[in-house]
């Protein structure tokens, strides 16, 4: 009985998705999914990476967090719109699913934007599972991780389309393997892109900055 109620959840969220993707195809915006674990960076990444690219594409952020608006504030002196979807109201949810990102995107204009980030909730095990109508989907993964996260969590790193390692700027002074890391992301996600960046510094933010504007480049050349 368990797996066909969450059978039929997901099922619901898929038809959902598919609205969504065709809503988003529509007004041309390319939609990329941001997933990690709490205290990866996330926030900080996109902070970065929007003060690189907002001058020359229109963006927007969808921020998903059980509570507060801390990061939604942080993104919002980027000088971008900015929607905050707290999942305590609807049970404390570890994920956005694609009813939340249908109505969070009603707040916002579409024909303006050309990216749509959507920071999900802190979590590597169920924002994995449910597809939003997202164009892309990235993980980020800092260097106060394990090197083997992404064989211990290996769906998300599976359903991502690049892998984002954050906070390089604290290698000198962790014992950490960067080069096994990026070993564990291709064992489970062959060929998958990693980019290596400091959310700190600034350091590899440009490289995975390119990479979002020639996405929603491609994706507008192909309407």
């Amino acid at each position: 009985m368990e797996i066909q109620v969450v059978k039929k959840v997901l099922d619901v969220n898929d038809v959902m998705a598919a609205q969504n993707r065709k809503r988003f195809a529509d007004h041309n915006v390319f939609v990329l999914n941001v997933m990690s674990s709490p205290g990866s960076g996330k926030t900080s990444t996109l902070e970065k990476a929007l003060d690189r690219i907002k001058d020359q594409v229109s963006c927007a952020v969808i921020v998903g967090d059980v509570c507060t608006s801390n990061d939604a504030e942080r993104l919002s002196a980027a000088g971008v719109p900015v929607i905050q979807v707290n999942t305590d109201e609807f049970g404390g949810d570890c994920h956005l699913a694609a009813h939340v990102i249908d109505n969070a995107a009603n707040g916002l204009d579409l024909e303006k934007i050309d990216i749509l980030i959507v920071e999900n909730v802190g979590n590597l095990v169920c924002p994995a599972e449910f597809d939003i109508g997202e164009d892309a989907r990235a993980v980020v993964l800092s260097v106060t991780e394990g090197e083997d996260k992404p064989e211990k969590y290996p769906l998300m790193f599976r359903v991502c389309d690049i892998a984002i390692i954050n906070k390089i700027d604290l290698l000198p002074y962790l014992d950490y393997d960067k080069n096994a890391a990026i070993e564990h992301i291709q064992r489970v996600h062959p060929d998958m892109p990693v980019f290596e960046v400091s959310a700190k510094t600034g350091d590899g933010i440009g490289e995975w900055a390119e990479w979002l504007k020639e996405k929603a480049a491609s994706k507008k050349a192909a309407a």
